[in-house]
């Protein structure tokens, strides 16, 4: 059976694309509708990696991955399968394995649980270029400003990541969020359209950033692991902006400067390189 991936319907009968990920994520439905033991997916890589391949040449191929780490690398950048797709995976626990298209090399599965390998404690770094930073500074201190400014935003169509809030000094305080950089100007426009009902001192932006993130279900029960971070990009001499935490992830906004050597750094430090030679080309858009 041959199955069109990238096209459906919508509720009106209209036929439509799925947009990026329309493929893996109707993979993924079909193996759920017919209980499949496994969907695998295949690509131009030969797994997961800890990291990209081609910044990091010690990239580790992983044998396994928990759904909830590949989500949290899918969304922070990572672009070997889509969010979509392993959110049904995991919702309908469908086991997904990832493999080349070009050799019988085992891939990687993606499954509910996996076994930890003994030092591991972070299982893969992602980053995405795609950041910019705004800042709303002399906001007045009151109840519902929060609400007042993401409200509008989240009307405009405009989605907000991190959001980080300045202490109180003179009944003013400051906040800062970040925007994907097609999404920065519409962002200043909104906020430009609510100073008449919010009166703020000023509004910055920036736009030369990277968020690099490290994901791993054994952050859990090891504490340190944020600190450790902190200290390889204070010894790379970046300056962190923003921060992010969940239970398996740490990302950090800082400022692009010499991305793959930062990548490196943190790889290194978290035990996460081979000596064996990774794949040398990367994941592509997939679709």
């Amino acid at each position: 059976m041959i199955v069109a991936g990238f096209q459906g319907m919508t509720v009106d009968g209209e036929i439509t694309t799925l947009g990026r990920g329309g493929s893996d994520t109707t993979a993924v439905a079909l193996a759920a509708a017919i209980q499949a033991d496994v969907c695998e997916i295949y690509t131009d890589v030969d797994g997961i990696y800890s990291t990209d391949p081609r910044i990091v040449k010690t990239a580790r191929k992983l044998k396994e991955i928990s759904y909830d780490e590949m989500l949290e690398l899918a969304n922070l950048g990572a672009a070997v399968l889509h969010p979509r797709a392993v959110e049904y995976a995991k919702r309908h626990q469908v086991k997904l394995v990832v493999r080349s298209s070009f050799n019988h090399n085992e891939g990687t599965v993606v499954k509910e649980e996996t076994s930890m390998e003994q030092g591991i404690v972070v299982s893969g770094i992602a980053f995405d270029k795609n950041v910019a930073r705004v800042s709303i500074l002399g906001v007045p201190d009151v109840p519902g400003v929060l609400a007042q400014v993401f409200g509008k935003l989240a009307e405009e169509g405009v989605n907000v990541d991190i959001i980080v809030q300045s202490g109180v000094q003179n009944e003013q305080a400051d906040f800062s969020f970040t925007v994907s950089l097609d999404e920065l100007d519409r962002a200043k426009e909104v906020i430009k359209e609510i100073h008449k009902t919010l009166p703020y001192r000023e509004v910055t932006s920036e736009d030369n950033l990277v968020k690099v993130s490290i994901v791993g279900a054994g952050m859990v029960s090891h504490p340190g692991v944020a600190a450790q971070m902190f200290d390889v990009l204070s010894k790379e001499g970046v300056s962190i902006k923003m921060v992010s935490t969940s239970e398996i992830k740490v990302s950090c906004v800082i400022e692009s400067g010499n991305l793959p050597s930062i990548i490196q750094a943190l790889h290194t430090a978290y035990n996460l390189d081979t000596t064996e030679q990774a794949f040398v080309g990367g994941p592509k858009d997939r679709r």
